[in-house]
């Protein structure tokens, strides 16, 4: 099909003729033709003989759908706003619009214009054709002339793969391929919608698509799928590069990977899955990698890790691996990255292969692999991810594998990093659980046993299973018991979390981090982790000085009640970073932190007297402890509740250590009250309500009642702002 027989009853020629007429000029054809096609294929009125532009139209047009389908030169981008106002005009002078009407449309592309610029630079907004055709005509190629299009694609493809221009950060191939594949199929859907309307609603302007599919054929709603498929085509190379929708559906297909060549999307998806369980938002940021490979050594990981090198190499002989080979590009475009590809090119077929592989291997479970839809289990994607969060330090098979077994670790040592043994097998030698001495060690659980083990045992052979499949793709390695991401595994999960759009930024981007940008983001990590980076973003901003900003950002944010920020969760990493005395010394008088900085001071033998801290910090500490009997008192009367009955001696550690805290305090009961109303909206609110109902000396409980609801109106502002 020609691009002028799959041109649309948009009255374009009309269109230009008459703005020739009226204005001495035409306005640029294709961008005319871009903007009248849009905005009928948005289902615009066409009785004034060209589509009528509405305010929200002219949004959608303008924001979503030309900075995605024209690939609009400089020249072409400045003639927008003359092509809608003539558009304005023409339905004006059919009568289709008062002067009130019209003032509004052309206010409307006054206000729409700059965000329409710089939807048109994002690029965030570029599919293939977009990125092909901007290439080929700063080459000076004419766009117009398919022969010339093809003659530059086949020059292109030529080039060695460093020396091709890039994609503008901070876009991967996934990105682009992603976006092209849905503009694509939301531009044959409306093109299908368009259709539909033809034939239930017919328009007086007549048909909007030159579609007439042969009702005699056998199929014919194939025969209109590929009718509209070709005329989608033709739009995109109208508005992209004549012939450029065949040549990368073609011969030049390498050049514009469709989903199905990037089997690692499938695995960012199921990673940003994993991400939004953990935090909940995908901007919350994960921990760096400690160590990352230079982009020079990425190829050379890539041809030493053992799966991958066996399906560049060896996989045609193998019956059960070929048709993996064959997915990952192998043999085909998958050889010259091998050979020869760019570092991102290296990550990415190693991240192809990841994902493939982590989807043949079997789920952990408490019987073992072959029962893996039996019970609680581990899969593949959820180890990557747990090992990433971990900022990537080694763990313990039969530590996890405990989750299994559902067995409650000690906190303290959930996340702590295991030691890498020099000596012990690596993944290629079975796996073999802990002595119980052992266990009892890794896991804080005195004096387990033998049978103990033995529990553990299935469920840690069985997780060991899932992590030396995935060390087989040179991600993953297993040590021993320990476990953990090798340098390159970390690049590659990296690779395809940022596919997501999950933030993983790396060690360089965190150390850029402002004070308030990095107490927010380490709350949630591991403190081992969240210790290194506090201690190298301190050093990297100064030293000692840097240590107080940091707990100035820490402050600032408790004193502004911002939700998103847990003061006693950085506080505890931060201290576990090793905060100078001197800033805690300093910190000492700050209203928020000051009970923080002299528990550390005193916990490390040095002297701090009380009355160097104001009365609200220390407030702030207590609060902290009191909210801890809360919730101990809470766990009795659910564990009561489960079992339906009372508890057999009713819980009182919140009730006696407010008391224990109230004799000691200014002003007694009612002012330690008043204090922790103001000390944080959120668990006092808990506290207070609970020792309204529960605290058997009715004063109090009546001051407490009263307090709470001082402590409810700002507890419900915070949750609005969430």
């Amino acid at each position: 099909m020609t691009q002028s027989a799959a041109a649309l009853n948009v009255g374009l020629q009309g269109f230009l003729s008459w703005a020739e007429q009226e204005r001495g000029a035409a306005p640029p054809a294709r961008t005319a033709d871009a903007v009248l096609t849009l905005l009928a294929l948005r289902g615009a009125d066409r009785r004034a003989g060209v589509p009528e532009p509405t305010s929200q139209l002219l949004r959608q047009v303008l924001l979503d759908d030309l900075p995605v389908l024209l690939a609009a030169t400089p020249a072409e981008l400045e003639a927008l706003p003359g092509v809608l106002t003539a558009l304005v005009d023409r339905v004006r002078a059919a009568g289709r619009l008062n002067a009130k009407r019209r003032a509004r449309l052309l206010a409307a592309v006054d206000d729409l214009m700059p965000e329409a610029r710089g939807a048109a630079a994002s690029p965030w907004k570029l599919t293939w054709p977009r990125w092909y055709a901007s290439l080929l005509r700063a080459d000076g190629v004419d766009a117009d002339d398919p022969d010339a299009v093809r003659a530059w694609l086949a020059a292109h493809d030529a080039l060695p793969h460093a020396d091709r221009p890039e994609l503008p950060a901070p876009l991967h191939r996934a990105d682009v391929t992603a976006r092209t594949f849905a503009v694509r199929a939301s531009l044959t859907e409306r093109l299908l919608a368009a259709f539909a309307r033809d034939v239930e609603a017919p328009s007086p302007a007549g048909p909007l698509l030159p579609v007439t599919p042969a009702l005699s054929a056998d199929r014919p709603e194939d025969a209109l799928t590929e009718e509209l498929e070709r005329i989608a085509a033709a739009l995109v190379d109208r508005w992209s590069a004549a012939g450029l929708s065949e040549a990368l559906a073609g011969p030049f297909a390498q050049l514009a990977p469709g989903p199905e060549a990037m089997p690692h999307m499938a695995l960012a998806d199921r990673l940003l899955d994993e991400h939004l369980d953990y935090y909940g938002d995908s901007g919350v940021p994960l921990p760096p990698p400690q160590a990352l490979p230079a982009p020079d050594e990425i190829l050379g990981l890539l041809h030493a890790a053992p799966l991958p090198a066996t399906l560049a190499t060896g996989a045609a002989d193998d019956e059960e691996l070929r048709p993996l080979a064959e997915q990952c590009g192998f043999p085909g475009p998958a050889d010259i990255v091998w050979e020869s590809g760019t570092p991102e090119e290296a990550v990415e077929l190693a991240a192809n292969i990841l994902a493939l592989e982590a989807d043949r291997i079997p789920t952990a479970s408490a019987a073992g692999p072959e029962a893996a839809d039996e019970g609680y289990g581990l899969d593949a994607v959820h180890v990557l991810y747990a090992l990433y969060e971990r900022g990537g330090t080694p763990d313990s098979v039969a530590r996890k594998a405990s989750d299994m077994a559902d067995w409650r670790v000690d906190p303290e040592l959930e996340d702590a990093p295991v030691e890498v043994p020099d000596t012990a097998a690596a993944y290629t030698a079975p796996y073999v659980t802990p002595s119980a001495a052992d266990l009892s060690a890794l896991l804080g659980l005195p004096g387990l046993t033998e049978d103990d083990r033995a529990e553990l045992d299935a469920h840690a052979r069985a997780l060991a299973v899932v992590v030396d499949r995935l060390a087989e793709t040179g991600c993953v390695f297993r040590t021993g018991d320990a476990y953990g991401l090798t340098s390159f595994g970390s690049a590659v999960l990296r690779h395809v979390l940022t596919a997501a759009h999950v933030a993983a930024p790396d060690l360089g981007t965190a150390l850029s981090w402002s004070a308030a940008e990095t107490v927010r983001a380490v709350q949630g990590w591991p403190l081992a982790v969240a210790a290194a980076v506090l201690g190298q973003w301190a050093e990297a901003h100064g030293g000692d000085p840097a240590w107080s900003q940091l707990l100035g950002a820490l402050s600032a944010a408790r004193a502004a009640d911002l939700p998103q920020v847990a003061t006693p969760a950085v506080f505890a990493r931060l201290d576990r970073a090793g905060i100078p005395a001197t800033a805690l010394r300093a910190a000492l008088a700050d209203p928020v932190l000051g009970g923080y900085a002299r528990r550390s001071l005193l916990a490390r033998g040095e002297d701090a007297p009380e009355d160097a801290v104001p009365q609200s910090a220390r407030a702030v500490l207590l609060l902290e402890d009191l909210d801890q009997a809360w919730l101990a008192d809470r766990r009795v009367l659910v564990t009561a509740e489960a079992e339906d009955r009372a508890p057999k001696t009713p819980p009182t550690a919140l009730p006696d250590a407010f008391d224990t805290a109230a004799a000691a305090w200014p002003d007694g009961p009612a002012g330690l009250l008043r204090a922790l109303a103001a000390a944080d909206a959120g668990p006092a609110l808990r506290v207070l309500t609970d020792l309204a109902d529960r605290h058997p000396d009715p004063r109090v409980a009546s001051a407490a009642s009263h307090e709470a609801k001082n402590a409810e109106t700002p507890a419900r502002k915070r949750k609005r702002t969430r």
